[in-house]
């Protein structure tokens, strides 16, 4: 079932994304080389603790962490480890905040140090693939044209857009349907309309789109060893457009 949310529920997800918001910009100060994605996940523990809000995917379906860490070839849902970052690896840290019942979900994607040129382009494109498909996200448009907008895009570019994995709805769980594909036909799906809450989040190959799972059951990786990246913002659909929950650059 696809609920629309009240002027309540968006000022509750707000407050959330304000919070996850502030805690990628302080994500962003600490990678560097040197330091490990376990780190990390324990700095967002003590970061959202001090702002009164919890790591909401930590449990969930018995996930043991607070962020997913996904690096290099990994495109999604990659281990936190203890394993130091090194100068040139690109990592995504997704997280969903929950604060005070509201929730927020964006996933980031960080050069570490000096990256390849490619590698600047993969990040490049993935970012503004998402802003594509954003701009795609408003009442009387369908899913299709999300997913139409990104594809087109980053394959023009040479990437690859994965398409295992999607956006989603979200609140009051973090996964509420309906699915956002990053792939796709125009004027195909499920209509958009006022109040709809989604994640748009394409993850974006250097080279072939299929993935393959790790033993620990979560971690999908590229098949061809290839770089992934992502970027993802939450939104709600408005009678003006989108509106950007969890936009950091404000």
């Amino acid at each position: 079932m696809i609920s629309r949310k009240s002027k309540r529920e968006v000022e509750q997800m707000q407050a959330a994304a304000d919070v996850l918001v502030a805690c990628h910009r302080e994500i962003a100060k600490i990678i560097k080389p040197g330091i490990s994605t376990i780190e990390i996940d324990n700095f967002v523990e003590g970061f959202l603790e001090k702002h009164g809000a919890t790591p909401e995917q930590k449990g969930y379906n018995g996930y043991p962490y607070a962020i997913c860490a996904s690096l290099n070839d990994e495109i999604c849902h990659g281990f936190p480890s203890e394993k130091p970052l090194e100068d040139g690896d690109i990592v995504t840290i997704d997280m969903v905040v929950n604060l005070n019942g509201g929730l927020a979900d964006s996933a980031w994607t960080y050069a570490v140090g000096n990256i390849d040129e490619k590698g600047k382009r993969l990040i490049n494109v993935t970012k503004e693939a998402l802003y594509k498909g954003i701009e795609q996200a408003k009442p009387g448009n369908r899913i299709g044209d999300i997913g139409h907008a990104i594809q087109t895009y980053a394959e023009a570019e040479g990437f690859s857009v994965v398409r295992d994995f999607t956006g989603h709805g979200i609140g009051p769980t973090i996964h509420e349907d309906p699915h956002i594909p990053h792939y796709g036909l125009p004027n195909k799906g499920l209509r958009l309309k006022e109040g709809m809450v989604i994640t748009i989040e394409p993850m974006i190959n250097e080279g072939a789109w299929q993935s393959k799972m790790d033993d620990n059951g979560w971690t999908a990786r590229t098949i061809d060893k290839g770089r992934s990246a992502q970027f993802e913002h939450q939104i709600v659909i408005t009678e003006n457009g989108p509106h950007i929950f969890t936009e950091q650059d404000k």
